[in-house]
């Protein structure tokens, strides 16, 4: 699934080819994606301005107005398999299978939603982010300021869960998913399994640290692509190639050369070392 990298690179390839332009089109060819879009989802967007392209947690968030300067959201999640990819006329000439929604722009170019298991989604709303229900309830976002040591320590105290799980919790902080928790913890030295409230005011100060640091270099990469990901240029990311830990149970840690071990928590994959991470 796309995690907060990956979706923030989409949003800056997305920025320099949408921003300033009217949608003059959308054609949806498949309205069941993971909620159905709405009847009205085509006429809500033609005219309208495309004012900024934002992103909270995994979501991204196109801002739009009217010749009234009317304000509405076009709210999108990539899911596991989506995509947005930018195509000129002659590209976008071309359909693959799973080319479920375009967005025809004044420039002529085309942004196309690709999705082969149908799990993202599309909503169109007014109104403040805050009366959102998908984004109601989301807690900070990491490379802010609202993310520090403090935050963490205070909000944990009646964590007695695997600090893994807690930092997955997007009513904690967003967009920590399992590919940069599980890389975060390692560069942190935490094990994955230790109770959140049991980890101290320091430890947890490394921690954001080391979140931020993963974070902000698996964007400079592009993100990370496993299987479907790719960028608004239809490009890949790079930044699985600098995994520490993930996808790499059983291969030699990289600091103490020991055998890196397979846990699960919440159902997740989480890959560790024994003797780095306490």
């Amino acid at each position: 699934m796309p995690e907060l990298p990956e979706v923030e690179t989409v949003r800056r390839g997305l920025s320099s080819e949408i921003v300033g332009r009217t949608i003059t089109g959308v054609v949806v060819r498949e309205r069941r994606l993971r909620w159905p879009i709405a009847e009205n989802f085509e006429t809500r967007l033609v005219g309208k301005r495309i004012d900024a392209i934002e992103r909270r947690s995994k979501y991204l968030l196109v801002r739009l107005v009217d010749d009234a300067r009317r304000a509405s959201t076009l709210l999108a999640h990539l899911g596991m398999t989506g995509s947005f990819v930018v195509h000129d006329e002659r590209s976008a000439s071309r359909t693959k299978p799973h080319d479920h929604v375009d967005l025809i722009l004044d420039s002529g170019a085309i942004v196309r939603y690709n999705d082969p298991r149908r799990f993202g989604s599309m909503h169109v709303f007014d109104g403040p982010d805050s009366a959102q229900p998908l984004l109601a309830h989301l807690g900070p976002e990491p490379l802010t300021d609202a993310l520090d040591g403090r935050y963490l320590f205070d909000q944990t105290r009646r964590r007695p869960g695997p600090i893994k799980q807690a930092i997955m919790d997007n009513h904690l902080v967003v967009g920590v998913g399992n590919i940069y928790a599980n890389e975060s913890l390692f560069r942190a030295g935490i094990h994955p399994n230790r109770a959140a409230n049991r980890i101290s005011k320091q430890r947890y100060d490394q921690l954001v640290h080391e979140i931020k640091a993963v974070l902000s270099e698996a964007i400079n990469a592009g993100g990370s692509t496993l299987r479907d990901y790719v960028n608004a240029s239809g490009e890949p990311g790079y930044f699985q190639l600098n995994y520490f830990v993930y996808g790499r149970d059983g291969e030699a840690c990289r600091h103490c050369k020991s055998a890196l071990k397979l846990a699960r928590h919440g159902g997740r994959a989480t890959v560790y070392c024994a003797k780095c991470q306490r």
